[in-house]
This record gives C-alpha cells, structure tokens and sequence, in this order.
C-alpha cells in the first residue's frame, strides 16, 4: 500500500511539474523516478486520481488534475501577492528569510504556503520579513529554482 501511495503521490507532482500528454510519456517518467508500473496499473491510478485531459491551447491535450482550471486563478493571485510584497530573498542552509515591505509578510508566508512546495517544511512570517525551512537534503538553489518556476519574474 505505501508502494501505491508513494506512487500516486509521484503521479500528481510529475502532472502539476510538466507537461504530459500521453500515458506513455508519464509511464517515461515514472520509469525515471524509480517506478516500474505497467500501463494498466497507471490507467487505474488516473481514475483514482480522476486525471484528465484538458485542452493546452495548442491545438493539444495535456494530463491535468481535477481542480487545476480553478485553481489557477487562486495561484494567480498568490503570485502577485507575493510579487507585490517581496524585497529579496537570501538563504542559508535550509532556512530561507525573505524580506518583505512592511506589513506584508503575513501575504508572502501565505502566497508560499498555498504554493504548496514540497521543498518547504514550514513558515513564520514577522512584519517586514518571513522565513521558511527547507525540507532536507533540498538546497537554497534548488528552492530558488522552484520558486521562479512557480513565480516567473523574481529578481534573487
């Protein structure tokens, strides 16, 4: 059963990271994570996950989750939250202090939480600054590189 957990919880990160519009292409990349599952077990695990398709406005189709069209809107506007509130970011080991205008540490620490980072094991956010602990083994590069992924436009 952890097998299967494990696995699905792979599936949904691999979705919401890259741009899959095959079973064959996820099949790929479950390969890459270590995951030997045959294609009919993934069908099943899609289902469970109630996976779609969803139109990529390119005259294609890509693997989304249920939810994704909404909550995009919802992610949008946690990126201008935090675009609107940050000053800088700077690391050291697995802590990460992100400098905010006055006041608006509570809206950054709240557009991170809802980024919903893997990378980040928690936050605490003060008035004009918010820190964040990195899961371990996950760099401040690697985090920075997440979050302009998630957040195109910052300036580290």
């Amino acid at each position: 059963m952890k097998e299967r957990q494990s696995r699905l919880k792979a599936i949904k990160n691999l979705i919401k990271n890259n741009r899959i519009e095959s079973q064959d292409d996820l099949l790929s990349l479950l390969l890459k994570e270590g995951f030997d599952v045959t294609q009919a077990t993934l069908s099943r695990d899609l289902k469970l996950l109630k996976v779609g398709k969803v139109p990529d406005g390119q005259n294609s189709y890509m693997y989304a989750l249920p939810g994704e069209d909404e909550n995009g809107e919802s992610e949008a506007i946690y990126v201008q939250d935090f675009l609107r509130g940050y000053i800088s970011i700077d690391f050291s080991g697995n802590i990460v202090v992100i400098k905010t205008f006055p006041g608006h540490a509570n809206t950054v620490c709240n557009a991170i939480d809802n980024l919903n980072m893997d990378e980040i094991l928690g936050t605490v956010a003060g008035d004009n600054c918010m820190f964040a602990c990195l899961r371990e083994g996950v760099s401040g590069d690697a985090f920075m590189a997440k979050l302009k992924r998630l957040i195109p436009g910052i300036d580290d």
